[in-house]
């Protein structure tokens, strides 16, 4: 009976009722989409790299080493020293490292110059190790390596050749013409960074900065040894080394050097991301409180309109109470449509949107909107249905007592 009365009332009442639902509706989609984007944002952060037990780079601030090493985000301050790299990474204590040169584009996305302990040791997530969707490592001296995104937006398919730019701006006057690579393998998916980055050698760094036109059969491979590099991430035979091994490099004598810890770096920077992080919240829960009070307000200007049906309700029996729930009902009802529909929305829009979001942001945001934060917060938004009904259900009461003692 209770859910009849409730569900005649608000067709009787339609236009506000639709109203409210809209309001609602929005209020709870921006919510739910700060919420899961922020969850989102901060795993695929978190799953860039994993494994990796310090990334050493030449003394800088702990969140600039991290962001120009790992998310190809700003500048390196300097370059390393090929033999401080030798020096550090012949230590017993080190297991694996991977060399990092930065510095040129191609058509706006970053190259990486490396070598082949890359596709080895660099894992990411779960300690997920990179696959190969087509072909294979680099070779030759002119062989690159593509990402996922890069080869997708740019079309390129395995045997196709490309030019490298020196510097990272999308535009570039300074091609390296002389000595264009050859696409020798794209890898799979997987939503770093790595899908915005070309990879090559760092001996073909070293050759395309040569002066003119360089041939691999005229030069001797050896003679390519780079100079210096831009970082190198290392991995540690034992965890318990970590720390030791850290200051070590930090105290490191010969040049200035900076050894972070990945995870600590992470930490920092969410610490810097979180006035951002709590503003969107704040906002979010104020369009929230509007809506709500928006509900509240048509709920106690049906009120009035309601005082012969509440009457009635009063004179048959029906305690204060059971007036209460009648109202927290139709505030549920609303909550929950409000809910449906901007869950549809969100959705919709992520499928549409998903693949931008990964080519221009680098973020790979999931579908999937259920998870233990979006759960939390729909709960809550149903349990201020009851707080909605409080006021105009007290309110009615009074007003129909009022009117019973002046009959």
């Amino acid at each position: 009976m209770l859910i009849n009365i409730a569900m005649k009332s608000l067709r009787d009442r339609k236009g506000s009722v639709a109203l409210s639902i809209m309001a609602m509706t929005i209020s709870v989609f921006v919510l739910l989409s700060v919420e899961h984007i922020r969850h989102q944002t901060k795993e695929n952060f978190a799953n860039t790299v994993s494994g990796v037990d310090l990334i050493v780079g030449a003394r800088t601030g702990s969140l600039n080493l991290l962001l120009y090493s790992v998310f190809k985000i700003g500048s390196p301050t300097n370059n390393i020293s090929w033999q401080s790299f030798n020096t550090i990474t012949a230590n017993p204590k080190v297991k694996w490292a991977i060399p990092l040169s930065l510095g040129d584009s191609h058509k706006g996305y970053r190259v990486l110059g490396t070598t082949k302990q890359y596709f080895e040791h660099f894992s990411y997530g779960k300690k997920h190790r990179l696959a190969f969707k087509q072909g294979k490592a680099f070779t030759g001296i002119f062989d690159v390596v593509l990402g996922a995104q890069v080869a997708k937006k740019l079309g390129y398919q395995l045997g196709d050749q490309l030019i490298l730019a020196h510097g990272i701006a999308k535009t570039s006057f300074s091609l390296h013409n002389d000595n264009p690579f050859k696409v020798t393998g794209i890898l799979a998916p997987i939503g770093t960074p790595v899908d915005h980055t070309l990879h090559v050698s760092l001996q073909s760094i070293e050759a395309i900065h040569h002066d003119g036109k360089f041939t691999p059969l005229s030069n001797a491979l050896e003679h390519l040894q780079p100079k210096s590099i831009t970082a190198f991430m290392i991995g540690l035979h034992s965890k318990i080394t970590t720390f030791k091994m850290q200051r070590e490099i930090n105290y490191y004598t010969p040049e200035p050097l900076l050894a972070i810890m990945p995870g600590v770096a992470l930490s920092e920077l969410w610490q810097t991301m979180k006035i951002l992080e709590n503003t969107l919240i704040l906002v979010s829960i104020l369009v929230l409180i509007s809506a709500s009070l928006g509900i509240c307000a048509m709920l106690l200007s049906s009120i009035r309109e309601r005082n012969k049906e509440i009457q009635l309700l009063r004179g048959i029996g029906a305690s204060p109470f059971f007036l209460f729930r009648l109202i927290a009902l139709e505030a549920l009802f609303i909550l929950a449509m409000s809910i449906v529909l901007s869950t549809g929305i969100l959705v919709t829009i992520l499928v549409l949107t998903q693949d931008y979001l990964a080519s221009s942001f680098g973020v790979q945001v999931s579908t999937n909107i259920v998870s233990l934060g979006n759960l939390y917060l729909v709960s809550s938004l149903l349990s201020t249905s009851v707080i909605i009904a409080m006021f105009p259900s007290i309110f009615g009461f009074i007003e129909s007592k009022k009117n019973t003692l002046s009959e």
